[in-house]
């Protein structure tokens, strides 16, 4: 991970759309703040959007998509798509029966309380369509490794945040969903157009450099070193919204370098006899 100031300007200036997570990384202690909403709308004023990709529940984030400056958010860890207000999201894995699944869903939690008989459903579990959670609070590295390859041995797949546990569908995850997503709503895109921002494990696929070549994880990411395959390729000083807001200085600045450097050839060729 190379710290954020060695970005290549030219590249970063390029950018056009931003995707990130929200927990750990647009928060401070788990709270919003001033520095997040200022942040937004000033992306916002510079027409850089900002796209949502989180493992929060449906129910949660179609209020995040609808009252803040972003152009649409990505929830349930790539479950679904909340884009327009006033209109279902759309389902992001091949669900057909969505009360058959959670069912599913509930006997697989079944299976890992077993053996950890203290786990309860998270709080907004009942507010989800796509995947089961519950609170990673407490739980060893063993323990989620544990979960990790008993839920694969089921058919499941299986990631967890700095608040949350997911039992999944093993294609459900981050990456996946944000390729689907800007193939159907954001086509003009190219990889090298899109930045992906994330802390934590289940943010690992927006690390991989084959899906998308430019990623940041703010500093609080460097807690999970040994645990991720995927690392992002820049790091920022500082951890969770605060590295954000340092991100999106970033790259506005090198935007503005961008546009400006542009200009200045369209007028040297202009120039030339």
């Amino acid at each position: 991970m190379k710290p954020l100031q060695t970005w290549d300007q030219t590249q970063a200036g390029a950018i056009a759309l931003i995707a990130t997570d929200m927990d750990g990384t647009l928060t401070h202690r788990s709270k919003y703040t001033s520095t997040l909403l200022h942040t937004l709308e000033e992306l916002a004023k510079a027409n850089l959007p900002v796209l949502i990709v989180t493992g929060r529940s449906g129910g949660w984030v179609e209020a995040v998509a609808h009252y803040m400056p972003v152009v649409g958010a990505i929830a349930e860890n790539g479950g679904l798509f909340f884009h327009q207000p006033d209109t279902p999201p759309d389902l992001l894995v091949p669900i057909t029966h969505l009360n058959d699944h959670r069912l599913r869903l509930a006997e697989m939690f079944g299976l890992l309380q077993e053996r950890f008989p203290h786990l309860q459903e998270a709080s907004d579990n009942r507010f989800r369509l796509t995947d089961w959670t519950f609170d990673v609070h407490g739980l060893s590295d063993e323990d989620l490794s544990w979960m990790s390859d008993r839920c694969q041995s089921e058919g499941w797949g299986f990631t967890y945040s700095t608040v949350q546990c997911h039992i999944k569908l093993p294609q459900q995850e981050k990456a996946a969903a944000l390729r689907c997503v800007l193939d159907t709503h954001f086509p003009h895109l190219m990889p090298e157009h899109v930045v992906t921002v994330g802390d934590s494990p289940n943010d690992e696929s927006l690390f991989n450099g084959e899906f998308f070549p430019y990623s940041v994880g703010v500093a609080n990411v460097g807690h999970y070193g040994d645990r991720l395959t995927h690392y992002p390729r820049f790091i920022t000083p500082h951890a969770e919204v605060e590295g954000f807001a340092e991100l999106a200085e970033y790259l506005l600045k090198s935007r503005k370098n961008f546009m400006e450097g542009e200009v200045g050839d369209r007028s040297a060729a202009v120039a030339k006899p």
